[in-house]
């Protein structure tokens, strides 16, 4: 709840800064595969080819709300690509900074087995490099359509949600 607070603030402030949305810069997300068939069978590229898409649906979904304006991340892709983003120490906020970004998003996929999967994406500030929203989705099964219908969930529903973390009247 404390972060959803914390990112609505930041939202508005920048916001309130300049008359145009926050220029957002989202990265492709990442994979964590602690599955057997990963250990044995390194990485899929039907894995992959999704995390891309996933990526694209994020940046699209976001853009089309125009809450954000997302950037163009072509100039830094490959040195994100070459980079574990979730455990640089912070060069997804430099790599962001460097296209003119206020805000970096990141994500990974964490899959333990092709039935339990789980998205989580994550926003920083590139003016304070601090978190300002952290959400995360199950997913059961790995097909195109579960990892559409979490992340499309999680920015339908908890990025661009009004009320984010406040109760939900009944």
């Amino acid at each position: 709840m404390r972060s959803a607070f914390v990112f609505v603030i930041s939202l508005l402030l920048i916001s309130a800064a300049r008359a145009e949305p926050p220029k957002l810069a989202v990265f492709d997300l990442e994979m964590i595969d602690t599955s057997l068939q990963g250990e044995v069978d390194g990485p899929r590229t039907d894995e992959q080819a999704r995390l891309l898409r996933t990526g694209d649906q994020a940046r699209k979904e976001l853009a089309d709300s125009g809450k954000f304006h997302v950037i163009d991340i072509a100039p830094i892709n490959a040195a994100a690509h070459g980079s574990n983003l979730q455990a640089c120490g912070g060069c997804d906020v430099k790599l962001a900074g460097e296209l003119g970004a206020d805000l970096a998003m990141t994500g990974v996929v964490q899959k333990v087995s092709n039935l339990i999967l789980n998205i989580n994406l994550y926003l920083r500030d590139v003016h304070t490099g601090q978190l300002v929203a952290a959400v995360s989705a199950d997913m059961r099964g790995n097909t195109d359509e579960s990892w559409s219908r979490a992340t499309d969930y999680l920015v339908r529903n908890r990025l661009l949600a009004p009320n984010y973390g406040a109760p939900q009247a009944r």
